[in-house]
């Protein structure tokens, strides 16, 4: 019998094992990437917030780069829209956007014009529309030319405080739940999620729906159609960021492809390859708001650019979804 023994382990950790490794992937997706993100979320808000109560004038260096450090940080994690980001319209509360009917600024130069002495009470500003709060909100009073001069410097700067204050609170918010709760869900299924196939789906889902913002809205609004091109729809053109998100994003999606591929070395040097070109193409673009998409020379290199974005996309739903058992036809823009 004891010879039966270590023949018995050996045979048990040969069956465990794929479950092992797929269960340090997640650890590995939550450890190096979601958690990191979530607490530099948190961690650049607060420091916005704190800037904005010493110095909230629109030309403020400090503001501003505050302002972008934290812009930065939500892009990097932007497309991990579930759970705590989810909850309570969080999400859209940080970044409205698109807005395609042009709420913010209506919200904002009504705000301004009456003067709401509710926007000094934090509890009372949560309430307020989505279009006068979150990032976008906060690009119009620092970088919009009619906006940032509007009304009184006293009411402009009291709405770039409550708008800074808000947006700490509510990626304070997103970082505890996932410290506290979500994360733990997620490496243990059983409550939230039945199975790790759901868990999979779920980073999947993360992962896909990055890659369709980036190319359908980010690149595809701009570029509107060769008759009509929209260089105004580019997303935070005022504050010259409408390139950099892309690449952030890039940045961002790049590492979860490669943790989710797994031990198909094969899949995650493809997407090394087509990550790195693609990258390269973001970064010769040279054209900070994407306006070139109204000049035929230089917008055919962005549409070359929506492409590739497009050719990550069908690797990931052609070759990595069906190895982590996603239905083919899945659609991250679908709900559950």
């Amino acid at each position: 019998m004891r010879a039966i023994v270590p023949a018995l382990t050996l045979s048990l950790s040969l069956i465990l094992s794929p479950l092992t490794a797929r269960a340090d992937m997640v650890d590995d997706i939550l450890d190096q990437q979601i958690l990191p993100g979530m607490m530099s979320l948190a961690s650049t808000a607060s420091q916005l917030a704190q800037v904005a109560q010493a110095d909230c004038r629109a030309e403020s260096p400090q503001l501003r780069q505050a302002f972008g450090a934290t812009f930065d940080a939500w892009v990097s994690v932007s497309h991990l829209r579930f759970g705590p980001s989810e909850a309570d319209n969080r999400a859209f509360a940080l970044a409205f956007w698109p807005d395609s009917r042009g709420k913010i600024p209506k919200e904002l130069a009504k705000i301004i014009a009456e003067g709401e002495p509710s926007i000094d009470q934090p509890s009372e500003f949560a309430s307020y529309s989505i279009a006068a709060r979150g990032l976008y909100a906060l690009e119009f009073l620092l970088y919009d030319a009619n906006l940032s001069t509007r009304g009184t410097p006293e009411t402009r700067c009291r709405l770039t405080r409550a708008i800074a204050g808000d947006i700490a609170s509510t990626a304070r918010a997103i970082q505890t739940d996932w410290y506290d709760n979500y994360a733990a869900q997620m490496r243990r299924p059983g409550d939230r999620y039945q199975t790790r196939t759901e868990i999979k789906q779920e980073l999947f889902k993360a992962l896909n729906t990055g890659f369709q913002i980036t190319a359908d809205m980010r690149l595809g609004r701009p570029l509107g159609s060769f008759d009509r091109p929209r260089p105004n729809r580019a997303e935070a053109r005022r504050s010259g960021r409408s390139l950099h998100h892309v690449e952030l994003s890039l940045r961002a999606l790049q590492p979860l492809a490669l943790a989710l591929s797994g031990d198909n070395q094969e899949l995650a040097a493809r997407f090394q390859t087509a990550f790195s070109q693609t990258l390269t193409a973001t970064a010769r673009l040279d054209d900070p708001t994407l306006a070139g998409v109204a000049d035929p020379g230089s917008r055919f290199r962005i549409e070359a650019l929506q492409q590739q974005v497009n050719d990550l996309r069908s690797l990931a739903e052609t070759d990595l979804g069906p190895s982590l058992g996603v239905d083919p036809g899945f659609n991250s823009l679908d709900g559950d």
